[in-house]
């Protein structure tokens, strides 16, 4: 039997745009978390410099992140399909 490719999406997050509302932390604890600073913090999220944090999540995993997405008033966290390039959020 021939396994396959499991898809993969893309959260990206713009931590500068960030106003703290924590929305993402009470919608998805497990991967939000508020820093000293009053922002959110993709845990385990890879940075690119200080603004954009990239974490890769599965498909199991993402319609939990785009709640979490969408609860954000901002707009400052987006799931993006990594094979396609589409930005679902």
């Amino acid at each position: 039997m021939i396994k396959m490719a499991e898809k993969k999406y893309i959260v990206q997050y713009d931590r500068i745009g960030c106003i703290g509302a924590a929305a993402c932390v009470a919608s998805l604890p497990e991967a939000w978390e508020m820093d000293e600073e009053g922002k959110a913090i993709l845990k385990g999220g890879n940075g690119k410099g200080d603004e954009i944090f990239e974490l890769e999540i599965t498909e199991e995993e993402l319609e939990k992140h785009m709640d979490a997405a969408k609860a954000c008033p901002v707009i400052v966290i987006h799931i993006i399909n990594k094979e396609t390039g589409e930005k679902l959020i």
